[in-house]
């Protein structure tokens, strides 16, 4: 998943960027409202966390602006602002979410959460394909009851795939998902991290297959008849 924060605070602005890189999160960080406005919508985010008192542009109008094109990145308003009259119209704007500041780390990280799994189409907090099961709290692989340790892009690959299990994801997609604007992602590195995934998967049933010209499609064959 990938996350826009937008915040002018410095050590805050650090301080989470390092927390949600740690979760396996990529992450694009400004410190200011017109850079904000510009980068949403030349780039597509599933998150943008947003601060309301912002340099340049007020972070309201970047919400505007963002709705105004048709942007549907889920929005997390974190502010000083916690007036009822600020949360009212910030939602009215079309936020999904509001915190004030200052704020404790573990409810932020759930709100992070519970805002991916909605926007990705997730209503439980698991999803699973055969035997291969994503805790989407924990950000934990298992399988048979054991646990997967897989590094952080090969894990963040297959969240991807798996939440999105059936049906074709293609490079571009993966791209936009697992890296920000400071990463970069060859297609030999993608096929490199597909070609590790496809062996691990394969004990457990789980078929990871190139749809040529196209992308990845990672399912579960039928048993013979």
């Amino acid at each position: 998943m990938r996350i826009l924060l937008v915040e002018d605070d410095l050590p805050l602005a650090e301080a989470l960027v390092s927390l949600l890189v740690s979760s396996g999160y990529a992450v694009d960080c400004v410190h200011d409202g017109e850079g904000a406005r510009t980068l949403a919508a030349a780039e597509q985010f599933d998150l943008v966390i947003l601060d309301l008192n912002l340099p340049q542009l007020d972070g309201l109008a970047v919400l505007r602006a963002m709705r105004t094109i048709g942007n549907q990145a889920a929005v997390m308003i974190l502010t000083a602002r916690g007036a009822a009259e600020d949360r009212v119209r910030g939602l009215d704007l079309g936020a999904d979410d509001y915190m004030a500041k200052p704020f404790d780390i573990r409810e932020f990280e759930a709100r992070v959460r519970s805002l991916l799994r909605r926007q990705a189409g997730l209503r439980s907090a698991t999803v699973a394909l055969g035997p291969v099961t994503l805790d989407l709290t924990t950000r934990q692989f298992s399988a048979f009851g054991q646990e997967l340790d897989l590094p952080p892009r090969e894990r963040a690959l297959l969240e991807l795939l798996l939440t999105r299990a059936g049906r074709v994801v293609g490079k571009e997609a993966i791209v936009q998902s697992l890296t920000s604007l400071e990463d970069m992602l060859s297609d030999n590195a993608i096929e490199q991290y597909i070609s590790r995934l496809r062996r691990r998967l394969a004990p457990f049933g789980l078929s990871l297959r190139t749809v040529r010209g196209i992308g990845y499609l990672l399912e579960k064959p039928s048993d013979p008849a």
